[in-house]
């Protein structure tokens, strides 16, 4: 490779049998061409709305095409990579994309509206199987410009049962290493978007799997073939070509011109739901299976095609349930088991939205303990109830006090997790008993003399500094030190490195195998998230409205977008701090949107009707 590299740049005859036939030839053709190996290549971008009309023309293969990206990405992803869906002319429409490949200089240059045609782009994956209509690899120095000779690429066209290229699959990655198991990934994507596509266009006919071995029919490399009510034969896949090849296995041909067994014949036994031994008309053994019905008036039931079980990983029974890829988070994750397991009272800090009461319930998954995680909203407790509620009360003990009298939620959460929530809005009147509390793990009921002796892992949050309430004398200071014994602090969205793993990861809470974009999640993180990542939630479910594919692309939040609200102003109370403030704006906000209803508002954010009516007063 040395020698062929060095003959290219200095302008020599590249010496026979040092290169891939397919790369000497695409070499040639691109110095026929005058391109220069050492300069830049070509990097001509078409305008978005080009780029829209030609998804548009694609909107049959990009429904299933993002669909596959989505779950060839999962199969590779940290191995810095960048999935790319482009159509029959070579012109990307899609990506999807690890961060740190994402913002590479290779990865600024696949992008939607990029051509990648080998007399602009030299010697490249995408164009060369754009050219061939074949699987294809380019490898480090294998590229025809120096500039790319640290990028590997593999890219598979897909085709039609008529052989005609409707668009490729490329996966590029910032690694000259060979990778043929990613090669590998990238053909069976393509080969089963192929396969979509037969079930696709086939709504009205029968689809059938044949395949010589009976276990390998629902793989990729059966052969499918639908056909219609008639037994006329409307599509067949390339396996399915493989496996009939000497036999006229062509568009309008009939089953009976390829099976021994007749075509009604045949039916009876694949509508019973069973696999069927049929030979072909050279002889050759042969194991089918019905995957689909045609809409006949004497079928009863109508039956999509049956998919592959995939079954879900199974993680760790420590394994958090959110995504925690950045490297604060997965710091104090390391740290965290320790904590608990020492007993230590854990205190959760970040703005609204970041996700607190998830991380607490992760603390009680870690604590491994058998009773209740009991979450108390601190701020939506009144004051003079607040000792009654945690520490319970006996019958009479106070006016309005229940028949029974209560428990409290401290026993409540015995041998469990009790989840202080706004603990920064604790009555000062209350914060003395429940520094007792946290000091001996005894609970008194209000009007009760017995004391009870309980067990319980303490998790407190807040998203206001309490260390500023303390110099204010607004919060006991021993308090504070007992409750932050082992403090977790959460970033905010716009600081997470991890952005577009959350965004995905509630993408598949949402709409379960529904793709996102690259482009779209580029388009979210642009902008503010005064209410993280609750707020990022919201903006999902409305781009989940407003789609009209099956995927999500940055024309799904261009409305939402250009509609949200922004609250530069706050009250008087919050100007001074960041996190009040960004409390403050997510209140007014939402207080706008339920057009100034004080209850609906407290409701929605799970806060007291006094806390809302601070803010919006």
């Amino acid at each position: 490779m040395d020698r062929a590299r060095s003959a290219l740049e200095r302008g020599d005859r590249v010496p026979a049998g040092s290169l891939q036939p397919i790369v000497a030839d695409s070499w040639q053709r691109c110095r026929d061409a005058g391109l220069d190996p050492r300069a830049d290549p070509i990097a001509k971008v078409l305008p978005f709305s080009d780029v829209k009309r030609r998804r548009e023309a694609a909107a049959p293969l990009r429904q299933l095409a993002l669909a596959e990206m989505r779950l060839l990405h999962s199969q590779i992803a940290g191995s810095n990579f960048i999935i790319a869906l482009a159509d029959r002319d070579g012109i990307v429409l899609d990506t999807i994309s690890d961060h740190e490949f994402a913002q590479s200089a290779a990865g600024r240059a696949i992008i939607p509206g990029s051509g990648w045609h080998e007399n602009e782009r030299g010697t490249n994956a995408l164009g060369l199987a754009t050219l061939t209509l074949k699987p294809t690899a380019v490898y480090g120095r294998e590229h025809y410009f120096a500039s790319h000779g640290h990028l590997s690429c593999m890219a598979a066209p897909i085709l039609n049962c008529r052989g005609e290229m409707l668009g490729l699959l490329d996966a590029s990655c910032a690694h000259d290493a060979r990778q043929e198991h990613t090669h590998a990934l990238v053909r069976m994507a393509a080969a089963q978007i192929e396969n979509g596509l037969v079930f696709q266009e086939s709504a009205d006919s029968f689809v059938f799997a044949f395949h010589p071995r009976a276990e390998y029919l629902g793989t990729l490399s059966a052969g499918l073939i639908s056909v219609s009510a008639s037994g006329d034969v409307t599509s067949i896949n390339r396996s399915g070509q493989a496996l009939l090849a000497g036999l006229p296995a062509l568009l309008g041909s009939h089953f009976d011109a390829l099976f021994e067994a007749g075509f009604h014949g045949a039916l009876d036994g694949l509508l019973s739901g069973g696999v069927i031994r049929i030979r072909d008309l050279t002889g050759s053994g042969l194991f089918m299976a019905c995957r689909q019905i045609a809409q006949r008036s004497n079928v009863a039931e109508l039956r999509g095609p049956q998919r592959a079980f995939v079954p879900a990983l199974i993680s760790k029974a420590d394994a958090p349930d959110f995504v925690c890829e950045d490297n604060s988070i997965s710091t104090l994750l390391a740290e965290l088991a320790d904590a608990v397991s020492l007993g230590m009272p854990i205190h959760v800090t970040g703005e609204t939205g970041t996700g607190k009461e998830l991380m607490a319930r992760h603390i009680h998954k870690l604590s491994q303990r058998k009773g209740e995680f009991v979450p108390v909203n601190c701020g939506a407790v009144p004051e003079e109830l607040f000792i009654s509620e945690i520490f319970g009360h006996e019958q009479g003990a106070f006016t309005n006090s229940r028949m029974k009298g209560a428990p409290g939620l401290a026993r409540a959460a015995h041998r469990g997790t009790l989840f202080l929530d706004e603990v920064a809005d604790i009555p000062l009147s209350a914060q003395t008993s429940l520094l007792r509390f946290l000091d001996n793990m005894e609970v008194r009921p209000v009007g009760a003399h017995k004391v009870d002796k309980v067990d319980v892992q303490i998790v407190s949050a807040t998203n206001r500094s309490i260390e500023e309430m303390v110099e204010q004398r607004l919060f006991r200071a021993d308090l504070f030190y007992r409750l932050n014994a082992f403090t977790v602090d959460l970033p905010p969205l716009t600081a997470r490195s991890d952005f577009a793993t959350i965004v995905r990861n509630l993408m598949e809470d949402l709409a379960p195998g529904l793709p996102v974009t690259d482009a779209a999640i580029a388009a979210l993180q642009r902008r503010k998230w005064p209410g993280n990542i609750r707020e990022l939630r919201t903006v999902l479910q409305r781009a989940l409205v407003r789609r009209r594919g099956e995927y999500v692309d940055e024309e799904c939040f261009q409305e939402p977008l250009a509609a949200s609200v922004t609250l530069n102003n706050c009250c008087d109370e919050c100007r001074d701090s960041p996190l009040n403030s960004a409390r403050c704006r997510e209140i007014r906000t939402v207080h706008r949107r339920t057009g100034g209803n004080i209850s609906r508002t407290a409701h929605d954010l799970g806060l007291s009707r006094t806390t809302v009516y601070k803010h919006v007063r």
